[in-house]
Order: structure tokens, then sequence, then C-alpha cells
């Protein structure tokens, strides 16, 4: 139990040399915002509210905020709104992952300066969750996290549409000539008609699944409609349940360990769900000194079916996910592989929650164990001489024709050479080649944007080409499919081996043996590293948070997170 006298207004006094002046002008100052002497006495459960104007995904929260604080003044306490950094996923340049650290910082610290004795944290689209996830386990405080919920779906004639799926789709025929720029402009404005994050299996879903899985995110809560009743009831529960949590405290580390991230990865396999989770589950475990690796990550999905029919992977939405039976039915099918005696933010096991009634379940939409969509999981990591240290593939959203194929390489060298050439008439490309990407890795310029989707080159999309294997150290959208390579770790700007690809050299690609090789002599790659030189731009040369950035992020088979973030040993 927390003691009372360092509960609320009396934690974390500021420094003025005397204690007993910093409680009188604290409370002063506290009054001037009309709060009474007895409410000023209680426990008070922090909000961190990433609302903003540059973050369509978020526009509810002000609604959702109020429920919050609804939540915490049932349980006794004192709801106190902060604001954070937010990250707009398409309002940001280059990239929001380049600022995931940033906010996470913002939200470690600001839990940690101002008084408060559990949070509530407020996030949804793609880098807000694991953002909020890392500065949460790093502050070590009681916390809840509440997701925005996914959009619900519009109409095009007799079509559904969601972002991002259909916007990718729908793209795709733009250019190969199957839509004209009438019909694009008409499809612009029906794709995202509501509030909330993506509406199918896109990285902000994921996410969302992953919480509730990990054990932070109430029961029940990833996948409920931003714009439904039971998503002010999912944020009303998320402040009762932290202000619960004031006298009998849950801390972060209790929730999120090593059984509940292997957990964690089951879902995410299971639901065939993004490649960018698996980044982001490295870097919110990394926080806790807890290693997530690819190696770790094949063997789970050599023995985790793929679960869940949802788009990218399958047909339905996340609204049908959600009436569907959402998260609970997928761990409950996934019963026999899960860790059952990992807790969460509620004091429950998961075996516990797994004992209740499940209610009605879509087997549409949720298959069954016996009957899985795919016997084996939807991400595969490979390695070989071009990925010494892994790269991911989701195969659950690839051609399973390009699986076992080597073909070859045409390279782009950055995302400004992809970006002038791809469409050139004369470009020396067929289908059967392999599109390579150089330099759009977490140190490059591009800061590792979710460009690893390269556009098929029209010359070949206007042939009817849907499908091409495709290889980077750049990230893809959770919502994007196609056989597709990604987080080819060393990077290029580091001199990894993907720096050295020239045009025309063999690739060979095997999902079976999960593998991705460069088929050239280890001598002639040592000949072509002499004259290779790194077009990074030196720390030395930058100012602000890009030099910061450029100073510490690492790779992604470390979670692009930052050095000077993971724990220190105790000496």
């Amino acid at each position: 139990m927390t003691d009372k006298k360092e509960q609320g207004l009396a934690r974390g006094l500021t420094n003025y040399g005397d204690k007993d002046f910093s409680v009188y002008l604290r409370n002063s100052f506290a009054a001037s915002m009309g709060y009474s002497r007895e409410v000023l006495k209680k426990p008070i459960v922090g909000i961190a509210n990433s609302f903003s104007g540059f973050n369509n995904c978020h526009r509810h929260f002000p609604e959702l905020l109020e429920a919050v604080k609804r939540g915490v003044l049932l349980g006794g306490g004192l709801p106190i709104e902060f604001p954070t950094i937010s990250l707009g996923e398409v309002f940001l340049n280059p990239t929001s992952l380049k600022f995931r650290n940033l906010m996470s910082m913002d939200t470690e610290e600001m839990i940690r300066a101002q008084p408060m004795d559990a949070v509530v944290l407020m996030g949804g689209c793609d880098k807000t969750v694991p953002a909020q996830l890392m500065g949460a386990a790093s502050a070590e405080l009681p916390a809840v996290q509440l997701v925005a919920g996914p959009m619900m779906t519009s109409r095009y004639g007799e079509e559904r549409l969601g972002a991002c799926t259909d916007c990718r789709r729908f793209w795709g025929k733009y250019r190969a000539g199957e839509v004209s720029t009438e019909q694009i402009q008409d499809i612009e404005g029906r794709l995202a008609t509501t509030a909330g994050t993506c509406a199918v299996m896109g990285t902000a879903s994921t996410m969302a699944c992953i919480a509730e899985t990990l054990g932070m995110s109430l029961p029940g809560t990833a996948a409920i409609p931003a714009v439904h009743a039971d998503r002010l009831r999912a944020a009303e529960a998320s402040g009762l349940a932290a202000a619960r949590m004031i006298d009998n405290p849950i801390l972060p580390s209790q929730v999120m360990t090593e059984k509940s991230f292997e957990n964690a990865i089951r879902v995410l396999l299971a639901l065939g769900g993004s490649t960018n989770a698996i980044v982001h589950l490295t870097a919110v475990a990394g926080r806790l000194g807890i290693s997530v690796s690819l190696e770790k990550m094949n063997e789970l999905s050599n023995t985790t079916p793929v679960l869940v029919n949802l788009k990218p992977v399958g047909a339905h939405y996340m609204e049908d996910f959600f009436f569907a039976g959402g998260v609970g039915a997928v761990l409950r099918e996934l019963k026999p592989l899960l860790h059952l005696d990992t807790i969460s933010v509620t004091g429950e096991t998961l075996g516990d929650r797994l004992e209740q009634d499940p209610g009605y379940v879509d087997h549409r939409v949720i298959a069954k164990a016996e009957a899985p969509l795919e016997p084996q999981g939807g991400l595969v990591a490979l390695f070989g001489n071009l990925a010494p240290r892994g790269a991911i593939m989701k195969r659950s959203a690839a051609d399973v024709t390009l699986f076992e194929k080597t073909g070859r390489a045409v390279v782009f060298s950055s995302l400004a050479d992809l970006a002038a050439r791809v469409d050139d008439p004369d470009l020396d490309i067929t289908e059967d080649d392999i599109m390579v990407l150089q330099n759009a890795g977490p140190k490059s310029a591009s800061g590792m944007p979710e460009a690893g989707y390269l556009p098929i080159p029209k010359k070949l999309s206007a042939k009817g080409v849907k499908d091409m294997i495709r290889i980077s150290d750049a990230r893809m959208s959770g919502t994007a499919f196609g056989t597709i390579v990604l987080h080819v770790s060393p990077e290029a700007a580091v001199g990894g081996p993907l720096a050295l690809v020239r045009n025309g050299d063999q690739i060979k690609l095997s999902v079976e043996n999960k593998t991705i090789e460069l088929l050239v002599s280890d001598e002639e790659l040592a000949e072509r590293r002499k004259s290779w030189t790194s077009d990074i731009v030196p720390p030395a040369k930058r100012r602000g948070y890009d030099r910061l950035y450029a100073e510490e992020v690492t790779q992604a088979d470390e979670g692009c997170d930052f050095q000077f973030l993971q724990p220190v040993e105790e000496k």
C-alpha cells in the first residue's frame, strides 16, 4: 500500500529547500484551478492525453477523456489530465517512427516528474501506444493503456472501404489505369470517415491487441470501435481500474514479463498482424531488460496458426473482429500455447479470464485452432548473408508462389532514386526480378519510413502484375500486403550487406528455410566494401533531437530504441 503521506500532491515535491513550503506553495497554486481543500487531499490519477489537431485518429479524445475522469472519480481519485507529444502517422516528416522514442521520453518524464499515483495512457495511432508502453515501463508507476479504437468502415458503391488497406488497393488500381482520376478523388473522401485508427489489422489495431494481451489494457477493450458507446464505457472502466491500483499497486514490470511478451508474440502471429509490431515489442521489452529475439519468434511462428480473417491478410474489418469476439476469442483458441499465470492491470490471471463465458464467437472471422486459416504464424524472420541479424516477412500477406525464388536484383539506392526511376518506361525490370531499396533504415536520412511497400513499376502494373519480391531495410504499414522483405539488419546506411547489392546480382529467397541470400562470393563483397562510403550526415553536424536520434538509435532487431534509454545495470 502506498504511504498516504506520499499520495496525491504530496508526491515528488518541487525542491525549494523547505519541504513544508513546497507543499504550501503547491496547494496554493492548485487552489487557483478551483479545487477544494478536500479534493486536494485525494490521490491523483494522471491522464496522459495525446490529443492533437495533427492526429485524426484521436479526434474523439475530448469525449473519451471525460469518461476516464468519471471512472477515476468513481474510484475515489482526483483525475488530472496532462498533454504529451502526439504522433499522427501521416502528418509527420520524415516518419512517425523517428519520434516514437521522443514521445516515450515525454511520457516517462512527465509521469515521473508530476505528482500522480497512477496513470491512464490515452493513445491509439500507430506509434503512440508503443511510445506510451515504453514510457510506462521505464517510469514504473501503475498504468492502464486506453486505446482509441478503430474507425468504422465506409462505402464506395457496393464495396466496404476501410483505411488503409483499401487505400493501397485502389491506389494500385489507379496506377495501373483501372481507376480514373475522378474515381480516386471520390474514393479519397470515403476511406476514413470516423474517428479512430485504421479499420483493418494494421499497426494500430495490432498494438491495441498486443496491449490487451500483455495485460496493460482492460480485457475486451482492444477492438471496440472508436465511435461505439462501449469505447466510452471502456474509458470509464480504465479510469476506475487506475484508481483502484493506488492502494493496491500493480507495476508495469509485474504485468509485462517474459511470459506475457511470449503470449503477445503468439497473438501477433495468430492475428497475421503488423510487421511493425515486432520492432515495438522488442523496444517495450528492452525497457524492462527482456530480450525479444527473432529466432524465438520463428520458434513460436512454427507452432502458432493464423486465426484472424481480417484485411490485409483476410476479408473482414476491425468492427467485424469486435463483434466476432475480439482478442478474448483469439486467446481462447490459443489457450494451450499460452502462459496462463500472467496477470493484467486488474490483478486477474490470464487463466482466470479465459475461464469466463466467451459469449458469441463468429468463426468466419476468428477461426478455430483446429481449422486455422494458415497452419503457421503470419510473420517469419529470415537470416542469411544479406541479413546477418535478420529480416522480417509477413508471409500471411504474401504470394506463396514467390516463397522459393531466385531472381535478379534491380537496385534503388534511396527513396529519391526510387521515386525518380520506378515509373520510367525504360527501367530494366521484369516481374521475375527482385526490387531492392537501400538506405531506408533507422540511421538513414529517411529514418526507416513505411516505404518497404515499393510500388510495382507502372510498366509492370499496367500489364496486370500485382506482386513481386521487394527487399529493403525500411518498414511497411501494417495495412500493406505483398511478398515484401523488411527490416534488413544491419541496414545499408551503416554498411550492412544490403549496401553492397548491385544491379544484376542474384538473390535467393527461401521461406521454407527462412533464408535470404545474396549469391555473390565473399571475396567479391569484400572488394565492393573497399569502395563503399556512408552518406550519413555525422551527428556532430546535426542539432537538437535529430542529433540525439543519430547518435543513439539502434537497429531494427534491437527495436530502434535509444541506447541510453535501456535499463542501467546496478553494480
